[in-house]
């Protein structure tokens, strides 16, 4: 676990001072929830476990692909960027460069963005956000959640207790006024 440890550290280090959109609630906090669900869902793969710390670490830092290839290995690098945002593409093409890429991601992105998708239907949902702020950035985070949605189902037996956070993600949508998801 050495190896998750490293990433862990490289992770706080690279958000150091940044906070989640509340502005008090450090970013470390996301990126442990995200590690925690994959932990839920008994994740002992370690590279998969490093993504899940560092996979917002080329899209939000100065961290870059070669960064992580040099540090984590291939796998680790690949796997965060699949999970990250071309900030360089205006906004539009940004987004649909980023579906096309989780559709064509392997299971173990998917599920990290599984468990990311959670982590910020919590937040959201403790935001001070308005409630049509929160309402938009919820149908955002679900539309992420479909592109993914039918990879995660085909595998299910896999993660048997994906269920799990599933049901927290549906307890978040209904508490929200939303449809619930099934997987």
């Amino acid at each position: 676990m050495f190896k998750v440890e490293t990433a862990e550290l490289y992770a706080k280090d690279k958000h150091k001072g940044m906070t989640r959109k509340d502005g008090i609630t450090p970013y470390s906090s996301h990126l442990e929830s995200v590690v925690s669900y994959l932990k839920s869902l008994g994740v002992t793969d370690e590279d998969v476990l490093c993504s899940g710390w560092l996979h917002d670490a080329i899209e939000d830092t100065d961290t870059t692909f070669d960064d992580l290839y040099s540090r984590f290995g291939n796998k680790v690098a690949v796997l965060v960027s699949t999970l990250s945002k071309d900030r360089k593409l205006p906004k539009k093409e940004r987004e649909r460069q980023y579906v096309k890429q989780l559709k064509e991601a392997p299971l173990d992105a998917k599920i990290i963005k599984m468990c990311d998708i959670s982590a910020n239907l919590k937040d959201v949902t403790n935001s001070k956000l308005s409630k049509n702020q929160k309402k938009k950035t919820i149908n955002q985070i679900l539309h992420y959640l479909k592109v993914i949605k039918n990879d995660i189902t085909d595998n299910k037996s896999n993660y048997p207790k994906i269920t799990n956070i599933v049901k927290g993600i549906n307890d978040i949508l209904v508490k929200n006024g939303q449809r619930p998801v099934t997987v």
